[in-house]
């Protein structure tokens, strides 16, 4: 049984304006980061910029559809990332929807399919501490989320 079974079997009902609150900071958090240069999009390249550089990664994103669900790859790279965060202190959340996620983040190809936004890490964008709103309403939602146990937290992203 792995972490995510157990932790499914006895979730605590998280309230829907929490989650609401925590999908809009996540939009607004992408949106602001991508406007600033301090997005990194990709499993790959999520991997390098944590190898490189980790005291730089402020949060990370990591997002499945449910066909990605199946791919075996993909989870042990999730795997590898999420133990890497929690070892350095980055906040994580998943997202369900990339296709939501590529509308926010607007990066893809010309007939319009995303790229690889299965990861996506927000850093600093430079040695002063990224202070934005929703960075800090996300943070918040990630200790909260961590002290019931729920270390990796979804999020629904507004439509």
């Amino acid at each position: 049984m792995t972490l995510e079974e157990i932790r499914g079997q006895d979730t605590v009902p998280e309230s829907t304006a929490r989650m609401q609150g925590a999908g809009k900071a996540l939009h607004e958090l992408l949106v602001s980061a991508q406007r600033q240069g301090c997005l990194t999009a990709g499993v790959y390249e999520s991997a390098k910029v944590l190898n490189v550089d980790p005291d730089n990664v402020t949060f990370c994103v990591l997002a499945a559809d449910e066909e990605d669900e199946g791919d075996i790859a993909l989870q042990i790279h999730f795997t590898l990332i999420q133990a890497f965060c929690c070892e350095n202190y980055i906040d994580i959340v998943r997202v369900g929807d990339v296709q939501r996620l590529a509308a926010i983040v607007g990066t893809g190809d010309e007939a319009g399919t995303p790229g690889d936004l299965h990861c996506i890490l927000i850093s600093n964008p430079n040695e002063d501490a990224w202070k934005d709103p929703a960075l800090e309403k996300l943070s918040l939602f990630c200790e909260e989320s961590r002290s019931v146990n729920d270390w990796v937290p979804n999020i629904t992203l507004p439509e």
